[in-house]
């Protein structure tokens, strides 16, 4: 069972951080007017450098969410499992702030295609990560 749980989690850190690192990276090298002209609505509303701000922080959670656990196992820093932790943590709440966006803006196709994915998984990498901190 224990192998089990580990593989889950370590699937479930690669497919966040690959596509949070996707996303941020995305979101930090292209322009907010070329954002705005792909369907990133919201950039308008939101106070200039928001699309910066998000975009670095989901880089920085895509490299804690393989840092610390991997830290953990390799090195055998326990506490780096908390950087872990609170970068899943962060994902979520940040993907939760944006499905929420794009509820109230009525987009839902953006909610429902990756928006609640990316939303659920690292919720789910939180949850294993803090339950099992032998990973």
């Amino acid at each position: 069972m224990q192998i089990t749980i580990i593989v889950i989690a370590w699937l479930l850190s690669a497919y966040t951080a690959f596509a949070f690192y996707k996303a941020g990276m995305g979101k930090l090298r292209t322009p907010a007017a070329t954002l705005l002209a792909n369907g990133y609505g919201w950039i308008a509303k939101f106070p200039k450098g928001t699309s910066k701000f998000i975009g670095a922080a989901e880089l920085l959670g895509a490299i804690g969410v393989i840092a610390g656990p991997l830290g953990a196992q390799a090195f055998g820093l326990s506490w780096s499992l908390a950087l872990g932790v609170a970068a899943a943590a962060g994902l979520a709440t940040i993907m939760f702030l944006a499905n929420l966006t794009h509820i109230v803006r009525k987009e839902f196709k953006y909610t429902y295609k990756m928006g609640l994915p990316l939303f659920v998984a690292p919720l789910v990498l939180t949850i294993l990560l803090a339950i099992y901190p032998s990973l």
